[in-house]
């Protein structure tokens, strides 16, 4: 989306993602797919000591939730009973594809292919057919219930929208924009948290001791909104590892009109400007001298009392959310998410890798790890 289409949709969407009853729906919808699925897999392979490739296992509970959330859809990804959904493999060569794009070294060659509908191109048209046909048709399921009862929409984005009068193809692509956006990012950090985490056992135990505080803090067996907030080391855990490894390494805009950058490059109207926060968390002008190293503490003051607390980093030297106008409007929901998988995860098993080389970064639409991260799991110890 772009221009006044953007516009119109960013303002849409902005009133639904600061409302309290989408917090709590985001909330219930985690409970569930924590307890109902996440956690009995783990339960499982703890008991009889199997492998698990961590990186697909929360690639899937993410798509599960997003798709939840932003259309009302349950895919059922981490029931592995079930064939993987035709939609989840058809988002996974879309985003492939798109990515590909951008690093070609001649455009011409994907056009042409794109032209002639051959190769790559044709399998991204076949992909983006199934996300449309298969998003239209929740839509069309979706309206049809919201007709006989509004009660029955459910608290979903797609509910909200079409509740609100919305037509049905703007309301098509803006959900499948929070999916694009919510599918693998989330995924992504934690699966560099988990890997981190295991490189380090004092930031490890930290964490452990601060969720486990929480908790008996809360009065409640189930994690809530409240008491995730309290998690500011779970929370600079979380911004250091995408500092080093951004779910999103590269981003570019186009210019709309002539302009001339802070630092005096003159930009014209249509260049492309690409930034880089994979090598922006490198810098040490940036992030001082131990910029290579995992230091949670560098986004923690100390406070006498509160004990610590965030500090305020810029967006422009932090933009794994992006800055200005198109700051990330899921960004808080991104955190809840985090935080109550990792807390859940952390407070019940031990996540150990089997291989312990590093881990290689691939800078794909969403980066990930090359081969996923094949761990062992273990019940913590009371």
């Amino acid at each position: 989306m772009d221009g006044e289409l953007w516009s119109t949709q960013r303002k849409l969407a902005s009133h639904e993602f600061s409302t309290r009853s989408l917090r709590e729906f985001v909330v219930k919808t985690l409970e569930e797919e924590v307890s109902e699925r996440l956690i009995p897999l783990l339960e499982n392979a703890a008991q009889n000591d199997t492998v698990l490739d961590l990186q697909d296992l929360l690639k899937r509970f993410a798509f599960d939730t997003i798709c939840k959330v932003a259309l009302g859809h349950d895919p059922c990804c981490l029931d592995t009973s079930r064939p993987v959904p035709s939609l989840f493999r058809a988002f996974d060569t879309a985003a492939e594809i798109s990515a590909k794009r951008s690093t070609s070294t001649v455009a011409l060659l994907w056009k042409m292919k794109r032209f002639f509908r051959f190769g790559s191109e044709k399998k991204l048209r076949d992909a983006i057919e199934i996300v449309h046909e298969s998003v239209s048709e929740i839509i069309t399921k979706k309206r049809k219930l919201i007709l006989e009862d509004e009660n029955k929409g459910g608290g979903d984005m797609l509910s909200r929208f079409l509740m609100a009068g919305h037509d049905d193809e703007v309301v098509r692509d803006m959900v499948i924009s929070f999916v694009m956006a919510g599918r693998d990012t989330t995924s992504a950090a934690m699966t560099w948290l988990f890997w981190l985490l295991s490189q380090n056992s004092k930031a490890e135990k930290l964490l452990l001791n601060e969720v486990n505080r929480s908790c008996s803090n809360s009065n409640n067996v189930a994690l809530n909104y409240d008491s995730l907030q309290e998690m500011s080391f779970l929370k600079a855990c979380l911004c250091e590892s995408m500092r080093l490894y951004p779910p999103v390494s590269w981003d570019s805009k186009h210019a709309a009109n002539d302009d001339v950058l802070p630092d005096g490059t003159v930009v014209k109207k249509g260049d492309r400007v690409t930034y880089f926060p994979y090598g922006m968390g490198r810098l040490e002008e940036l992030w001082g001298e131990n910029c290579g190293e995992f230091k949670p503490e560098r986004w923690l003051l100390e406070d006498d009392e509160t004990g610590r607390v965030l500090k305020a980093v810029s967006p422009f030297k932090f933009p794994v959310f992006q800055a200005g106008p198109r700051v990330c409007l899921g960004k808080e929901m991104a955190f809840t998410q985090m935080k109550y998988v990792v807390a859940s995860v952390l407070k019940r098993f031990e996540i150990r890798p089997v291989c312990l080389d590093q881990p290689v970064f691939v800078p794909l639409l969403t980066a990930h790890m090359a081969g996923g991260l094949r761990v062992s799991v273990r019940n913590r110890s009371k």
